[in-house]
């Protein structure tokens, strides 16, 4: 047992390291040791200012004197347990080679004979044996060290790319919101103050002026040397020139909002050049995916499946290919298109913007709270809304109970349990009343149920299972369990879908809403009779909502009340921007017609942009589909033709042969088919059902990916592959 502690102790700081990532208390301890080792030598680095770049460009919290100490630490402890390691998994080989070269040579094919000369290891003396300890330790312990030193800095490099990329998508709506802002007569700094406030909704580009904003208020610094700031600290080039232009328009004295227009107008040309380069970018992916990972497999099964049936046997080879190669392989290219195309097309979250009181108002059911300010209003008009604390005889009754130090009796103690009791189970009793729009508002919820019924399905089928080979126990449960992810994708799928089209739906009258709420605004209407006035139009899906918005404010709501809860309800980007645009306007001006052509404007080309997209995948979705037909037919031709030919071919080969001897000129056993052995025909079968189901699943997942930008979009895709599979297999009797 003592000479396994070393192994023991490193693998024990490994987890002590690891643990810092879930535990606050465990990472001030690993925080604190690594500034007393490495806090001084840190902080005197040549590169420590390229360092702290980096770190403000990927926007990570905490100092540099922090981060490059704990990076230092990581490297140290790793390089040493890696060291350890390498001492052990040393002698764990020479271990494994203390067999005989003679006998090992007779096992290994004669192509790889020669590794048998690697059983000579065992035979060094102990000045070599140290020297191939040595050498194995600190490989191992510099591999680990410096891989561990150059990742952490290779991810913030990543994570800023990848910030980048989002503040360029991000940044026309957000040069469209301050310039809206603007024209509704809000001075600047407050236009800045509110950005930084409903950052979550403008995306990153926001999150990145925010950082100017809390500047400017938390020290003081004047908004031309924040936006300087702002300009070197970015690691977008787009955003960084705006910075810089802005902050020369504003010491200049120039006109803010044709600065603005002209920028606004300027990143809308970007965007749909952007477009089109991210179409084409696509488009090399779909064919580059249909030719590498459909088209190869299919080439090197038939070929691998000719030659196992005709000369040798290669299902070894196959199963890798089928099992491990196929799926590895989209796994990669899927990162790899997420990778390159983060943020160029634009995706978009969604996330609630706050009320004016700096809360958001949300019941956690997803229901309107009926035109009350907020459920769970206290009444005391102090702010402290949804704590349930008593107020009024309620309070009275409990601070006197508090400060004579008696037992005095707390008559409100019952009420208080219950309200505990009440919120308790608030959550599940808003799941129970409105069941239908909690799985729409969150279509992950649907598979707690999915999934267990799937599996009760698949038991149900097998059932009784008989008990054989691997081979036997495959061919029964392989057909329900595709059937059952077939079910669990269309049933997450028919659930994402309504949502996703409900807000499509939406979305698409959202820039007819604004535009028609503009017009009546500038004949003179209030925005609240204007409100009114739209809602009794016609706006396809988004009336229903708007109906709703205006039996709000004629309840008594206000108008930004009404607003947000129509944000929350529709839980969309594009609508979440309009009502943020809208309110904010709102206590600026009365006149917001301008602001709302900007929004309308906005809106529109952010869903004229979608729709190009959609259109133009579409074809690329459709040759992925054929694509995966094709590789379907032709497992489907060798399972009913090709199999079943060369199985009678042997059956025949193997007859005359028995029948004649060796066959020799009868011509009936010699050439080809006179090589043929025993064919395990339902083995190649099965995994030709096996392929073609992990290719309905991989296929489905990258169309979805390519075709609509989520690999949530792809569960519809691979459920109807799947289901094309099953019956293509039923069909030929295969299952």
């Amino acid at each position: 047992m003592i000479a396994y502690l070393p192994l023991v102790l490193a693998v024990a700081c490994c987890l002590a390291l690891a643990a810092s990532r879930a535990s606050r208390r465990a990472d001030l301890a690993v925080t604190r040791l690594a500034l007393s080792f490495f806090g001084d030598y840190v902080a005197g680095r040549e590169r420590k200012q390229r360092e702290r770049d980096l770190m403000r460009a990927a926007h990570v919290g905490g100092t540099h004197r922090e981060y490059a100490s704990r990076t230092l630490l990581y490297a140290g402890v790793l390089g040493v347990a890696g060291s350890v390691v390498g001492v052990y998994l040393a002698a764990a080989v020479l271990t494994a080679l203390e067999v005989g070269g003679d006998r090992l040579s007779e096992v290994l094919p004669a192509p790889i004979s020669f590794l048998a000369g690697l059983t000579r290891l065992t035979e060094v003396g102990l000045l070599e044996l140290f020297v191939l300890l040595a050498v194995a330790s600190a490989t191992v312990g510099t591999a680990l060290s410096v891989g561990a030193y150059y990742a952490r800095w290779a991810l913030l490099s990543q994570r800023a790319t990848a910030r980048a990329a989002e503040i360029d998508a991000t940044l026309p709506r957000t040069v469209a919101f301050v310039y809206a802002l603007s024209r509704s007569g809000m001075a600047f700094p407050r236009v800045m103050d509110t950005l930084a406030e409903n950052e979550a909704v403008y995306g990153e580009a926001a999150t990145e002026l925010s950082v100017a904003v809390r500047e400017m208020n938390a020290f003081g610094t004047d908004v031309l040397t924040a936006l300087r700031h702002t300009a070197r600290r970015t690691p977008s080039d787009d955003l960084s020139e705006f910075a810089e232009n802005l902050a020369s328009v504003l010491g200049t004295g120039r006109s803010l909002s044709a600065f603005l227009n002209d920028q606004y107008e300027r990143y809308q040309e970007e965007a749909e050049t952007k477009q089109e380069q991210y179409l084409e970018l696509l488009s090399t992916f779909a064919e580059a995916y249909v030719t590498t990972l459909v088209a190869g497999p299919l080439f090197f099964i038939t070929i691998l499946v000719v030659i196992g049936l005709v000369l040798e046997d290669t299902l070894p080879l196959l199963r890798v290919v089928v099992y491990v190669a196929v799926p590895l392989a989209t796994f990669g290219f899927a990162v790899y298109v997420d990778s390159i195309t983060q943020g160029i097309g634009g995706t978009e979250r969604v996330r609630t913007s706050e009320t004016p009181h700096g809360r958001t108002i949300n019941r956690g059911d997803g229901r309107d709270d009926g035109g009350r300010d907020d459920d769970l209003d206290d009444g005391d008009g102090d702010g402290n809304d949804g704590d349930r604390t008593p107020t009024g005889p309620v309070a009275t009754a409990t601070a006197s109970a508090r400060s004579d130090g008696g037992d005095v009796a707390d008559r409100w103690q019952t009420s208080r349990e219950r309200l505990r009791a009440y919120d308790r189970f608030r959550s599940v009793r808003a799941w129970a009343s409105s069941p239908v729009e909690h799985v729409l508002r969150s279509p992950e919820a649907v598979l707690a149920v999915a999934v267990p019924v799937a599996l009760v399905g698949v038991v149900a089928a097998v059932h009784p299972l008989s008990l054989g080979g691997p081979t036997e126990v495959a061919a029964q449960v392989d057909a329900p369990i595709v059937g059952a992810s077939a079910f669990v994708l269309a049933v997450y799928a028919v659930v994402y879908e309504v949502r996703k089209r409900r807000i499509r739906r939406i979305e698409a009258a959202i820039p007819d809403f604004l535009d028609r709420l503009a017009s009546v605004n500038e004949a003179g209407t209030s925005v609240v009779a204007s409100i009114r006035r739209v809602a009794e139009t016609d706006l396809e899906a988004l009336t229903t909502d708007l109906e709703r918005t205006r039996r709000d404010m004629d309840w008594g709501a206000d108008v930004t009340s009404a607003l947000h809860r129509l944000e929350r309800r529709v839980a969309s980007p594009m609508t979440s921007r309009a009502v943020v645009l809208v309110t904010n306007a709102m206590h600026a001006s009365g006149d917001v017609a301008p602001v709302l052509r900007i929004a309308a404007d906005e809106a529109r080309a952010t869903w004229t942009l979608r729709r190009e997209r959609r259109q133009v995948m579409l074809t690329y979705l459709i040759v992925i589909y054929i694509s995966f037909l094709v590789f379907l037919g032709v497992i489907a031709a060798l399972s009913v033709s090709f199999i079943p030919a060369i199985e009678e071919a042997s059956m025949a080969g193997t007859a005359a042969e028995t029948g004649t001897g060796t066959g020799v000129g009868t011509g009936t056993t010699g050439g080809l088919v006179g090589g043929l052995g025993d064919i395990d025909a339902t083995a190649y079968e099965r995994l030709f059902f096996h392929a073609a189901a992990i290719q309905a699943l991989c296929s489905g997942i990258v169309a979805g990916q390519l075709g609509e930008g989520s690999v949530r979009d792809g569960a519809k895709h691979a459920a109807i592959l799947l289901v094309l599979t099953l019956v293509a297999f039923a069909a030929m009797g295969g299952l």
